[in-house]
C-alpha cells in the first residue's frame, strides 16, 4: 500500500502544472514567439520546466505506488508524458531549435493527453484517496 495523501500532493502539483503549461503556451504561434525576445526565451524556459516538474513527478508516482497506480489507465500516454523531463532534461538545445519538437510537448495532440492526466488527477484527487474514479 502506499500514501494517498502523498499521491494526492503530487497529483495537485502536477495537475496546477498541466493548467500553468497550457495557459502559457496557449498564445504561442511559431518557434519565433519563442525564440526571437527575452520575454519569449523566459516563456520558453518556464514551459520546459513546468514540462520537466510534470514528467518527475509521474515518475515519483510511479515509485511511490510500486508501478500499481498509472497503469491502470492504459489509454493515457503515460511513458509519453514521463520522457517529457528526459528529453528535455538532455535535449534542451535540440528542442530549442524546433518548434515541431516543441509543439510535441505542447501541441494540440499532446493537449488531449495532458487533460487526460488532468482528468485523471481531479478525479483522483476528489475521491479523497478511497477509491480511484474512471476517467471520462
Amino acid at each position: 500500500m502506499y500514501d494517498r495523501d502523498l499521491v494526492k500532493e503530487i497529483l495537485s502539483q502536477i495537475l496546477k502544472a498541466l493548467d500553468t503549461v497550457i495557459c502559457w503556451f496557449a498564445p504561442v504561434k511559431s518557434l519565433t514567439d519563442l525564440t526571437d525576445s527575452p520575454s519569449g526565451m523566459e516563456k520558453f524556459d518556464a514551459i520546459c520546466m513546468q514540462l520537466l516538474a510534470i514528467g518527475e513527478g509521474l515518475k515519483n508516482l510511479d515509485k511511490i505506488t510500486n508501478n500499481s497506480l498509472l497503469h491502470q489507465y492504459p489509454e493515457i500516454n503515460w511513458k509519453g508524458a514521463k520522457a517529457m523531463r528526459d528529453i528535455i532534461s538532455h535535449h534542451y538545445f535540440r528542442i530549442l531549435h524546433s518548434f515541431e519538437n516543441l509543439s510535441l510537448f505542447c501541441g494540440p495532440h499532446i493537449a488531449g493527453n495532458f487533460c487526460n492526466i488532468g482528468k485523471f488527477t481531479f478525479q483522483f484527487i476528489e475521491s479523497k484517496g478511497v477509491q480511484i474514479l474512471s476517467t471520462p
